[in-house]
């Protein structure tokens, strides 16, 4: 069978699946009414982040089977009013197996990809909820996920600015978003990454970034004792509200 064929299954997924806000939005919404409370998403952001992660893996798992289900009784004329005998089911099962196996392939990296990308999704869910001013993926010498207060903010003054970038996973990747920290306040690096070792904790203190992490993260040892390893709960304590009151007192905050 043409390799067309097997594409095709995974466009009628692909279009039928809830793109990556979606499955962030509907997980939130499904968090009790009381954590979905301001005060209680600061006090607790970083057992949010994985619940949030977890809740949004498992939704995003039951439409890709929903959805793969669908598409592959479709492909095998077995949905709509009038559904034939699968006589030679079996017979083009094997004959497909190949196209079917690539599809299911595609399947798994598409989910390694969104799963990077709803991390980040996750952190604005949760940045919007609290109320924090923010601009995204602006171009400053690199393209952070998240510049506060704003990008004009940043074209006037900054080294006041905090910029923020949320990576699932960091590997090597930090070092590629170094530059875009130089001129501001701080860059911060939120990840849910265990593996970074004390050598790239020591090389990020070095270029002024800090790591963000959950309050389990903090708890590894040599994370522990880095400095520039930072909870949740910590980097709005000592760092976002405090930038957060200097920007009101100086009205740079737009509030209308």
């Amino acid at each position: 069978m043409p390799k067309r064929v097997q594409s095709q299954i995974f466009r009628i997924v692909a279009g039928r699946m809830a793109d990556g806000a979606g499955i962030v939005n509907e997980a939130f919404e499904r968090l009790p009414k009381e954590a979905k409370e301001s005060g209680h998403i600061k006090s607790h952001f970083s057992k949010l982040v994985g619940d949030l992660e977890e809740s949004a893996h498992k939704l995003y798992r039951e439409h890709e089977k929903n959805i793969g289900t669908e598409a592959l009784m479709e492909y095998f004329g077995l949905s709509g009013p009038s559904i034939p005998v699968p006589i030679k089911l079996e017979e083009r099962i094997r004959e497909s197996f190949g196209e079917l196996n690539d599809f299911f392939l595609a399947l798994s990296q598409s989910r390694k990809s969104r799963a990077g990308k709803a991390f980040e999704i996750i952190i604005k869910r949760l940045f919007k909820s609290l109320g924090y001013p923010f601009d995204e993926q602006v171009v400053i010498n690199g393209k952070p996920d998240f510049l506060l207060p704003s990008e004009k903010h940043y074209r006037v003054h900054a080294t006041d600015c905090i910029i923020f970038t949320a990576k699932r996973t960091l590997r090597e990747r930090w070092r590629q978003i170094v530059t875009e920290g130089i001129r501001g306040l701080g860059f911060y690096l939120a990840t849910i990454d265990e593996k970074v070792t004390e050598n790239g904790l020591r090389e990020m203190n070095a270029n002024r970034i800090y790591l963000v992490v959950t309050e389990h993260l903090k708890n590894i040892d040599h994370y522990k004792t880095a400095p520039n390893v930072i909870t949740f709960e910590q980097f709005f304590r000592h760092h976002l509200d405090p930038a957060m009151q200097r920007w009101n007192d100086n009205g740079v905050i737009d509030r209308t």
